[in-house]
């Protein structure tokens, strides 16, 4: 697909939010902040909160709002910057409100239910401000910490855990009609649904799990951040297969190659939704091109 080069010498960009003005916001991770960029050049540092600094959202205060999770160590492997365990100086998962005008960082919450945050790593808000997010977990030499999805309501101060146990949660989106969440689960490379009986309250799909799987992808293929069509349909995009993978609410799925093993993230915008903003974050840029659907319009964007 041809696309064009909006920015590049990033620091593992993730997260992009796409602003009225065309400008699209996005995270760097390894240098623990967030930037906006107009294209030919210009950008300019929206805020430093250090640690790793990784979905963003508006949400309906105006602000713009950050999982962090605390930081990665970092290698470079024949050219391309990968992520990897915990940083030495990790500084534990937490949620992050970011006020546009000044660059004030607050922090939002850093432990749902007594137990502490270790990944924040994406997040959507609902119409009445709801938010949802993911906890991706953390990896360490010999272990891994869990991760989850979780539900802070509107107002609220505490969050509240709708399901755990999972390997890796990663991007999370909502189905146009706000009845399902889907969760894309890294390292299964599988997309999970989760059917909603009220906004933050699942209705289980079994016994042992409160989502279901919607695909599994063949292969080695991992799974990162997801944007929503329109029709209903889950980008996500996908690691070591680089690109982006659309899926069906009924499963089936097809993939859209780009020029990057560690392709993070999708994002829409433009007058039609049809443009689309994508992170190649092993080589640091962000491109633009045109989508073949509409994206979904997000709740809060300014």
């Amino acid at each position: 697909m041809d696309f064009e080069l909006v920015a590049d010498g990033l620091g593992f960009p993730e997260g992009p939010v796409v602003m009225s003005d065309g400008s699209v916001i996005v995270v760097e991770i390894q240098k623990g902040q967030i930037s906006r960029h107009w294209g030919k050049g210009k950008s300019e540092v929206v805020a430093t909160p250090g640690g790793g600094p990784n979905g963003l959202a508006i949400g309906p205060d105006g602000a713009l709002w950050c999982c962090n999770n605390g930081g990665f160590q970092w290698s470079n492997v024949e050219g391309l910057l990968i992520p990897g365990n915990a940083a030495d100086d990790y500084s534990g998962g937490r949620i992050e409100r970011i006020d546009l005008s000044t660059g004030k960082v607050e922090r939002v919450l850093d432990s749902v239910g007594g137990n502490k945050l270790k990944g924040p790593n994406d997040l959507v808000f609902d119409k009445a401000g709801n938010l949802y997010f993911t906890d991706h977990g953390k990896s360490y030499s010999r272990h891994r910490d869990y991760g989850g999805l979780f539900y802070l309501a509107k107002g609220a101060s505490e969050a509240k855990e709708l399901d755990f146990h999972y390997s890796s949660p990663n991007g999370v989106g909502l189905s146009p009609d706000e009845q399902t969440v889907f969760m894309a689960d890294t390292m299964t490379g599988r997309m999970w649904a989760f059917d909603l009986a009220a906004p933050g309250e699942i209705k289980p799909a079994s016994p042992f799990n409160g989502g279901r799987v919607v695909a599994t992808m063949p292969g080695l293929q991992y799974f990162d951040s997801l944007a929503m069509t329109a029709a209903g349909n889950v980008c996500v995009a996908t690691i070591l297969n680089g690109g982006i993978t659309t899926i069906t609410p009924e499963g089936d799925f097809s993939h859209t190659a780009f020029p990057d093993m560690l392709v993070t993230n999708i994002a829409f915008g433009g007058d039609d939704m049809k443009d689309a903003w994508l992170t190649l974050s092993s080589t640091g840029q962000l491109i633009k091109c045109r989508w073949p659907e509409a994206g979904l319009v997000l709740n809060f964007n300014a």
